[in-house]
């Protein structure tokens, strides 16, 4: 009996980004109010872009129709953020 040797699954490694101070606060504000914005590879373009996934609450993951690479992909995240921070956030206003 032989072992099947299989091929590696593809990978990538997610872009860096450093956030600010204000950047990070919005941040922390949207996943306390239990909303998860994530990114992951887009296996059906080589690993050549980003898709965003957004759960609102106990709901459903819900994908950008949108691909990003990875210069755009922090920086729609940030904008996915400010929108549902400016959202929720009561004493901004």
């Amino acid at each position: 009996m032989g072992w099947k040797k299989f091929n590696k699954a593809p990978t990538k490694r997610p872009p860096k980004k450093d956030w600010t101070q204000k950047q990070l606060k919005m941040a922390s504000f949207v996943i306390k109010k239990g909303i998860k914005i994530a990114m992951s590879p887009d296996w059906k373009h080589n690993l050549q872009y980003w898709q965003i996934d957004i759960k609102v609450g106990r709901g459903k993951w819900h994908t950008d129709p949108k691909r990003y690479s990875d210069e755009e992909v922090h920086e729609n995240i940030i904008k996915y953020y400010k929108y549902y921070y400016d959202k929720y956030n009561k004493t901004n206003k």
